[in-house]
């Protein structure tokens, strides 16, 4: 297996551990009795949701919201799509009609919810003090500003009438019982999808907090509503938290254990940097490739969210962005390959997973009289891997256990 094809291997290794049509029955008891009602959000929840009929009958009520193209044939559970990274009125709508469902429940009613990456922006409902339009000006914001995925759900989470607990504070006194798929390091269930179903111990101040520290400029109303008791999330140890349970059944951990073993059947020496790597994409690089060039034979795995801050106006994606970085910082060394790619097949919006390098991809970069230091500062990474055909491109994969990066040292 030559060395593009053995990374391209790993990766497809990652994404198969996540699979939700294969682990999310692993983690099912029997079907309760009584009414059971489905909700759910994010780029694996149709699948996710197939998995639950698979498992329990197709006879199960309820709807899911995913990303436009991620969706999944199921019988009863509607499977609808909206926009994502930035929402929409389809989000929107989705969210008022799963709010619909969840209100008169009763104790003897359970509630089903199935989470995953992206939904945070895929079940959006502003409360009546915020516009969509003004929200979508702010996750635009903040999706461009280099905050992390903690800080940009700590926003979303007091704009919103369903995150932050709010969705299973509304099903109470019905059991609420969700299922995660996690893409946030650290797995931490109250930021995933911005956790509708859990306690939130961030605040409305320090919402207000990161949106001044990015410099986003937001209207007086909103500061207003950040101001106000009435925004503020359900917190832990609310008494209407009390029938809610969480069961995460993917990270990005057990995708890079995967792939690592999949490494040392191949012969190959893997070494785990970390499944919770944050930061600059480009400094995250540029600290890789110091490893890298210092080392033996290897394949070093890392997982987690980088971030980009978004000068140029090139078409980017941070993992597109961080490998080009790493490809500057090597120059073409002749002895180290990589790949950098998203786990649900979309780097941030474009239509890639990824891209992927060779020792000749500088060469080849140069050849065609591209400089990689200009594409790198004006954000167009996408461009550049474009031109040299080193694009990954896998279609969405209906997981999500976000990054995944391989650098291969032969």
């Amino acid at each position: 297996m030559d060395a593009r094809a053995l990374l391209l291997d790993l990766f497809e290794t990652a994404v198969a551990a996540a699979d939700p049509l294969r682990l999310l029955p692993l983690h099912l008891p029997p079907r309760p009795t009584g009414r059971v009602i489905v909700i759910g959000a994010g780029k694996a929840a149709g699948s996710m949701a197939r998995a639950l009929e698979d498992s329990w009958g197709q006879d199960l009520t309820g709807l899911v919201v995913t990303r436009y193209g991620h969706g999944m044939a199921c019988a009863g559970i509607a499977v609808l799509e909206a926009g994502h990274p930035l929402p929409d009125a389809a989000g929107q709508d989705a969210a008022r009609r799963m709010c619909d469902l969840l209100r008169g429940l009763t104790a003897d009613d359970t509630v089903i919810c199935l989470l995953s990456g992206g939904g945070s922006a895929l079940l959006t409902l502003p409360p009546p003090a915020v516009s969509l339009a003004e929200k979508q000006a702010v996750n635009k914001a903040l999706l461009r500003s280099g905050a992390r995925i903690d800080e940009m759900n700590c926003v979303r989470k007091h704009l919103s009438a369903v995150k932050g607990g709010r969705l299973a504070a509304m099903a109470f006194p019905a059991r609420m019982v969700t299922y995660v798929i996690s893409d946030v390091p650290g797995d931490a269930v109250e930021v995933i999808a911005s956790g509708p179903t859990v306690g939130d111990p961030t605040t409305s101040a320090e919402a207000l907090g990161i949106l001044d520290h990015y410099n986003i400029s937001v209207s007086e109303q909103l500061r207003d509503w950040l101001r106000s008791p009435q925004s503020e999330s359900v917190k832990p140890g609310d008494a209407r938290l009390a029938r809610s349970s969480v069961t995460v059944i993917a990270t990005a951990r057990q995708s890079l254990d995967a792939a690592a073993a999949r490494a040392r059947a191949l012969g190959l020496n893997p070494v785990c940097l970390g499944d919770d790597i944050e930061g600059e994409a480009r400094e995250v690089a540029a600290a890789q490739a110091t490893l890298a060039l210092g080392s033996g034979p290897a394949v070093f795995l890392s997982g987690g969210e980088t971030t980009v801050t978004v000068r140029g106006s090139g078409r980017g994606g941070r993992n597109a962005e961080y490998l080009l970085a790493l490809m500057i910082a090597l120059r073409g060394q002749n002895h180290i390959y990589a790949l950098a790619a998203d786990t649900d097949g979309i780097d941030g919006s474009e239509d890639n997973a990824g891209a992927i390098f060779g020792p000749d991809s500088w060469r080849r970069a140069l050849a065609l009289g591209l400089d990689p230091e200009v594409m790198l500062a004006d954000n167009d990474a996408y461009g550049l891997f474009e031109a040299l055909g080193d694009l990954v491109v896998t279609g969405p994969t209906r997981t999500n256990v976000n990054d995944f990066r391989a650098i291969l040292v032969t």
